[in-house]
Parts: C-alpha cells; sequence; structure tokens
C-alpha cells in the first residue's frame, strides 16, 4: 500500500507541530512543509526579548531545547520530513487534491499531490490605512524580519524616541524591549484602556506601571498620521493634534487570520477558518490549524480568534494525530488563557473578565478583587491583585486576573485548571494546593480571592470597588472614608481623598468618633484591605449596617494618590 501523503502548509508553529505529530504516528508517511518564510518554527512570542537584549543569539528563536537549528536539514535528517522553505503555496485544488506553489528564489512552479493537507497560514499584522505608513522606521513585530530589525536598532543605539501604537500583548512587550535599550517610548492606544483582556482597574495598575518606569502610556486618542522627512518617520500624530516626534514606529494593532487560500479553495470561513473539533474544514481531508482558524470559547461556546503559541501547539498535535491516523482527537476550544511580563509585572488572565461577561450576556455575575502577597513577608513576598468573577447563581467560577510583581502566573495556571474542571468558588475556598513559605503564604492568595468572593456571596462582606468609591465621591456623596493602618503607614502612603486614620487596634475605643446614624455608609480599608474586612465586621456586630470593604484597598487603588 502507498505511504500516506501529507502536505501542511506553514511552517511557524503549528504547522511543524503538525508534521512532527505526524511522524510519530505515521514513520512511512510521506510529509512536506510549505514555509514561505526562510526560517522555520520560530519561537516568535520570543522576539520581544530578543529585541530587549534577554538574550543575544539569534538561533535561540529557531533551536531544539538541545540547541539544534530546526532548518531543513534537520527536519529531514531528524524526522524524516521534507521542508522547502521560501515556497509559497499559491492554490489549492481539492478535486485533484493538489497544492501549487512556488519556490520564491527561482521562480521554479510545482505541484504537490495530497492525501490529506493542513492549512497553518497564521495571521499578518493589520496596517491601519494612515498616511505616511510607507516611511522608513515604521514597522511591526510579527517575523524574525521585524525582530532583526528592531534587534539592529537596538544595537546601533542611535533611536531616540519611539512610538508603539496598540497596547496590546505585542505593544506591551515591544514598550518594555526598546525602554531597556535607552529608547524614550511612548505607547498609543486608541481605546480607553491598555491589555483589554483586563478589566478596566487593572489594566490601569499595568498602566501607572508602566509610567513609574518611564515610559508614557496615552489611551483614549489614535493614530491619525504618521509625519517624516525625507522619506523617513520624524513623528507620530494623534486624533486630538499632539504630535509625538519618533525615529521609530512599531505598529502592534492586532493580527487577521491568513484566510485567503482557504477561501479561494471554498472552504468555510467567517473570521478565521472554521473547523471542528479534529480540527477537520469544511473538506474533511483539509485540516487548518494555529493563528488562521476560529475555534470555540468553552464558556461561551460562541467562536473566537485566539492567536496564541501554546494553542497553535496544541492544534498542530490534534490535527497532525488525525491525518495520520484518523480523526480520533479532538481540541475542544480554548478559555483564552494568558500571561505576558510588562516589566516588573506580571498580567494574565483566563476565561471572562467582567466586562466581558457582561457583553456576552453574563448579567447575573458577582466579582470580587483581592490584593496581597505571593509569598510571607520574610521570605520577600511580592504583591499580586487578583479579580475573580463567578456566576452568582450556581457559584461557577468564570475568569481570573492577575496582575502585579508577584508570581502571577502560577495563579493564573491555577485558575485555568479551575476552569477547566468547572469548578466553583466554593470548590476554590478548600482546594487542596501545595504549600511552602519559599512559594506561597500558607492560603495562596487565589484561595482567598476565594474567600472573599464567597463572603460576598454568602452576605459576610460588602465589598465596594475603587471604581464605585470614585464615582461617588465625583458624584458629590462623602461616606466615611475609614483608613485603618497606622499613623506610619498613614505618613509614607495615602490616598488623600478625605479618609479618617483610625488604626484597627483603636477602633473600639474609638466607637464615639463614628457615625450616630447606625445606616451611614462606611467604607473601611487599609494596605491590601485586611484590616479593613476586621473593621467591618467590628462595626458590623456594633449594629452599623452600611460597612463595606474597599476591594483590595490602597494597593488596588488605580487612581492618583496623594502620596
Amino acid at each position: 500500500m502507498a505511504n500516506t501523503r501529507i502536505v501542511v502548509i506553514g511552517g511557524s508553529a503549528a504547522g511543524p507541530k503538525a508534521a512532527a505529530k505526524a511522524r510519530r504516528i505515521d514513520p512511512h508517511a510521506e510529509i512536506t512543509i510549505i514555509q514561505k518564510e526562510a526560517d522555520l518554527s520560530m519561537a516568535s512570542c520570543g522576539y520581544p526579548y530578543y529585541v530587549g537584549g534577554f538574550f543575544d543569539d539569534r538561533r535561540m528563536l529557531i533551536c531544539t531545547p538541545t540547541g539544534v537549528v530546526r532548518d531543513p536539514n534537520f527536519f529531514l535528517n531528524a524526522k524524516g520530513i521534507t521542508a522547502r522553505t521560501r515556497t509559497e503555496a499559491l492554490s489549492i485544488d481539492r478535486e485533484a487534491r493538489t497544492v501549487a506553489c512556488k519556490n520564491l528564489d527561482t521562480g521554479e512552479s510545482q505541484t504537490l499531490p495530497y492525501e490529506k493537507l493542513v492549512i497553518a497560514t497564521g495571521s499578518s499584522p493589520f496596517i491601519p490605512p494612515v498616511p505616511g505608513i510607507e516611511l522608513e522606521g515604521i514597522t511591526t513585530l510579527q517575523s524574525m524580519r521585524d525582530a532583526d530589525y528592531l534587534r539592529q536598532v537596538r544595537d546601533e543605539g542611535k533611536v531616540k524616541n519611539a512610538v508603539v501604537v496598540g497596547g496590546g500583548l505585542i505593544g506591551v512587550e515591544t514598550c518594555e524591549a526598546l525602554h531597556l535599550a535607552g529608547i524614550q517610548v511612548t505607547i498609543v492606544e486608541m481605546l480607553p484602556q491598555i491589555v483589554t483582556f483586563l478589566d478596566w482597574e487593572l489594566a490601569k495598575l499595568v498602566e501607572n506601571h508602566i509610567n513609574s518606569n518611564g515610559a508614557r502610556v496615552i489611551t483614549g486618542n489614535a493614530l491619525t498620521e504618521f509625519v517624516g522627512k525625507d522619506g523617513t518617520v520624524t513623528g507620530a500624530r494623534l486624533a486630538d493634534g499632539t504630535e509625538i516626534p519618533c525615529q521609530l514606529a512599531v505598529v502592534a494593532v492586532g493580527v487577521r487570520p491568513n484566510t485567503r487560500l482557504a477561501a479561494d479553495a471554498g472552504l468555510d470561513v467567517g473570521r478565521g477558518i472554521v473547523v471542528n473539533p479534529q480540527m477537520q474544514t469544511s473538506d474533511p481531508d483539509i485540516y487548518a490549524i494555529g493563528d488562521c482558524v476560529e475555534i470555540p470559547h468553552r464558556i461561551t461556546g460562541k467562536s473566537v480568534l485566539a492567536p496564541f503559541g501554546d494553542l497553535a501547539n496544541l492544534e498542530g498535535r490534534v490535527a497532525g494525530q488525525n491525518a495520520a491516523l484518523g480523526d480520533g482527537a479532538t481540541f475542544p476550544g480554548t478559555f483564552q488563557t494568558g500571561v505576558c511580563k510588562v516589566f516588573d509585572y506580571v498580567v494574565g488572565s483566563t476565561g471572562l473578565s467582567e466586562t466581558a461577561a457582561r457583553k456576552q450576556g453574563y448579567d447575573d455575575i458577582v466579582c470580587a478583587e483581592f490584593a496581597g502577597l505571593d509569598k510571607p513577608p520574610f521570605m520577600g513576598g511580592k504583591l499580586l491583585v487578583i479579580k475573580m468573577v463567578a456566576d452568582a447563581t450556581t457559584g461557577k467560577l468564570l475568569g481570573v486576573q492577575c496582575v502585579g510583581p508577584g508570581d502571577a502566573s502560577k495563579r493564573i495556571a491555577i485558575a485555568a485548571m479551575a476552569l477547566h474542571g468547572g469548578l466553583t468558588v466554593t470548590d476554590l475556598v478548600n482546594a487542596d494546593l501545595p504549600y511552602a513559605p519559599p512559594f506561597s503564604p500558607a492560603l495562596d492568595p487565589l484561595i482567598t480571592a476565594a474567600h472573599v468572593l464567597e463572603n460576598k456571596m454568602l452576605g459576610r462582606m460588602k465589598g465596594i470597588t475603587p471604581i464605585e468609591v470614585k464615582a461617588k465621591l465625583d458624584a458629590g456623596e462623602r461616606p466615611l472614608l475609614l483608613d485603618c493602618r497606622g499613623p506610619d503607614e498613614y505618613d509614607a502612603m495615602r490616598l488623600g481623598i478625605g479618609e479618617t486614620l483610625i488604626p484597627l487596634g483603636a477602633l473600639r475605643s474609638r466607637l464615639d468618633e463614628m457615625p450616630g446614624d447606625k445606616d451611614a455608609e462606611i467604607i473601611c480599608y487599609c494596605k491590601i484591605s485586611l484590616r479593613g474586612y476586621e473593621a467591618a465586621c467590628l462595626l458590623a456586630g456594633q449594629g452599623y449596617t452600611n460597612a463595606k470593604v474597599l476591594e483590595g484597598g490602597i494597593m488596588a487603588w488605580p487612581y492618583p494618590r496623594e502620596r
């Protein structure tokens, strides 16, 4: 019997994974990768860190863990896979089961037959159609070529000012990379916030952190034009007329799936290529994987675009197995779990934010914010701010966000698995997680966040968010703002919003300073609102009916402080 012919179009992440998996399943299959670029199996998520100088050897982006470059010789010798680089797939003939392709170096055309085809054509950066976009010095960070260019800019040290257009993952990572090169960087984001997978208040903490590191963030202001001189960019003009001088601009306003090849072949295409859980397209002999596909969100069930490197590999594994063995493997979809490094902050999320949940029609939800350390103070614990979202009726977890200098990645990983398991807040309250002081407090911050949310759900705590407090103050309301810290802490750092300082240990003896009206609104807080919660409980025990806790305390306050 003839060997199965498997052709993979695309050689970045998903394609090589599919080819490698197919080879492990079927040692006799004829497997060919068609790759338009010169490089194969690139670690594209590493581009900002190469640009930023976290490592200097470019080959690390295309090497195996043991340091072997993943070039065509590697694929042929180590895996028995033919990899045709600098070769573009031009069209798919489904009736003849062939792919027409062209060698970009020689101009030679060729037709490759297939029995199973895998489309992994990835995505392309969206380029806004603004005047001046063609000027020299304007780039994206999507390819090895882009990474090489920005690394050259870094090494030459001639650029003094740069603009990053877009405040998503690539935008904030590129900002840090260029800042480390001594370049003054400004992020311009059209929307009211950066990192839109977070709710506004957590995104604002990230924005504040970027600003505190010497970069600058402008939100709610769109790019309208690049200006230049002698064909080279010299500035970026914004909707409000502001012009930011720059010798470099990086456009990072999102990507679009490369679906043309699939659409021209008559495959079903929505925002991305439509696939089933086996990663099959509307043609059962053609699979599609990676950034070019749309997949189901595992909470809402709706199709989403999820251009993440880890998902590309998981999808590739499923498609490769099915292409070689039959359609037994499935990929269930995504919770859109993500994490990134932003200077000294870790920024992560999984599932739905409050904003996303409400947009999807989840009106009966409950949320809680918590701030605390990722390990005990005597072990050098660092701050985390966590926001947890759940269904108010069932208690089922819907999403978690976590930011701060502490180990947010660990908490998002745990939360993602909780979503996989369909856990409720009550399940998390007693989660049996590993504990030792070098790694976490006795109660992990994620567990404590669940405790806060459970207390709210059971009516044991009345929480109020920083956004709600600010809205009250802006509306002229004047609740009693009770800062429960000590005088030294107050002198070192305070909100400056008209608060009253009464340390928790003195509150019982100073109850006469509380309002005479037992229904008066009292908002209690401290640095992380642990003492604020104790104060609210104390006041409730004294008959006060409207004692609330500022969730997350001072450390989750996203607005300017007095000091």
